[in-house]
């Protein structure tokens, strides 16, 4: 069965951005992008990077891991205002909103219903995984059905931001073991645990 993946990148104090919500690693951005970040990824995760990225960079590698890409309203939006409809053109890109209507880009699919629902229909199909890109609030809401985290964790601190999980999660501890790390010169390591066990509260 596909597993659905949330392979993001945070800070050591646990964001994912800063507390507008902006693009961290945009031209503006506080985030800083060493070189061997982008050529790890270039090397292992291909699909991960947007499309005019991977135009940039001539980057045309299908990729391993991800064949379905889904992400919520706020991450999405981040690319429409950059004037990106759809950053994932060679993925099939999942949006959650209850708002947007309409799907911006014909390759864009918009689902107003239960995100965990969703996903567990994408995970009964065939294919590759299913990587969710962000954000805060979707991971959330589908924090039951992350099988795999894939942290790429920069050695930056913030103070304040856009945490992993949004306050809207579950009060639901779980373990997970490390499956595989990599720790690149700049410091940025690149870390995959698979979930363990699920600690019953009640």
């Amino acid at each position: 069965m596909r597993k659905l993946v949330y392979y993001i990148a945070s800070t050591l104090d646990g964001f994912i951005a800063g507390p507008d919500g902006a693009d961290p690693s945009g031209p503006d951005g506080f985030w800083p992008i060493p070189g061997d970040y982008i050529a790890h990824m270039i090397a292992e995760f291909p699909e991960t990077l947007p499309g005019p990225a991977r135009a940039a960079l001539s980057i045309t590698a299908e990729g391993t891991h991800f064949d379905t890409v889904v992400e919520g309203r706020r991450s999405y939006e981040i690319g429409l205002k950059a004037g990106v409809s759809d950053a994932y053109p060679h993925l099939r890109h999942i949006v959650f909103s209850r708002t947007l209507g309409e799907s911006p880009d014909p390759a864009v699919e918009i689902v107003a219903t239960d995100p965990a629902a969703r996903v567990r229909e994408l995970k009964q199909e065939e294919g590759k995984d299913i990587w969710l890109v962000g954000g805060g609030e979707l991971a959330a809401s589908l924090y039951p059905e992350i099988d795999t985290l894939i942290v790429k964790l920069s050695p930056l601190t913030i103070g304040a931001g856009i945490p992993l999980f949004s306050h809207q999660a579950p009060f639901q501890p779980n373990a997970w073991t490390l499956a595989d790390h990599k720790v690149l010169d700049s410091g940025v390591a690149f870390l995959t645990y698979e979930r363990a066990t699920t600690t019953d509260t009640s």
